[in-house]
């Protein structure tokens, strides 16, 4: 992702935006069984960012579950169009996990690794060793 720029998106009717001052902290695909439930198909694509260094308009909707680790997830999506926007969890209360389907600009990410791939469905076929 280009660092020059604020770093924008939101969800599909619009109502609801970020921005964030600077670049993402880390970038990922994850293919756990939660991430598949929530994205509808095989794995989530995802950017961490600095809470605090992150601009959110509009009103997100959260419903919270439990993590294996314990901690709680957090899933922001938009009230009006249902788009999940953002996740927060307990263990890392400084960060948002952002959906990168929402950014402005998505061909820009340049996820750097596979989260939980041991969960992936046989037919979502990404290749960890292709990042």
């Amino acid at each position: 992702m280009s660092t020059q720029d604020a770093v924008c998106g939101g969800c599909a009717c619009g109502a609801v935006r970020y921005e964030l001052l600077g670049k993402p902290k880390f970038s990922f695909f994850c293919q756990c069984r939660q991430c598949q439930h929530l994205s509808g198909t095989g794995h989530s694509a995802a950017f961490l960012t600095d809470a605090q260094a992150t601009t959110i308009t509009g009103k997100l909707q959260f419903w919270d579950r439990t993590a294996a680790n314990g901690n709680v997830v957090s899933q922001g999506f938009c009230p009006t169009c249902g788009s999940p926007v953002l996740n927060k969890n307990s263990g890392m209360a400084d960060s948002f996990f952002v959906n990168a389907g929402t950014l402005d600009r998505p061909q820009e990410l340049k996820p750097e690794r596979v989260l939980y791939h041991d969960e992936a469905q046989p037919w979502d076929m990404l290749d960890p060793t292709k990042l």
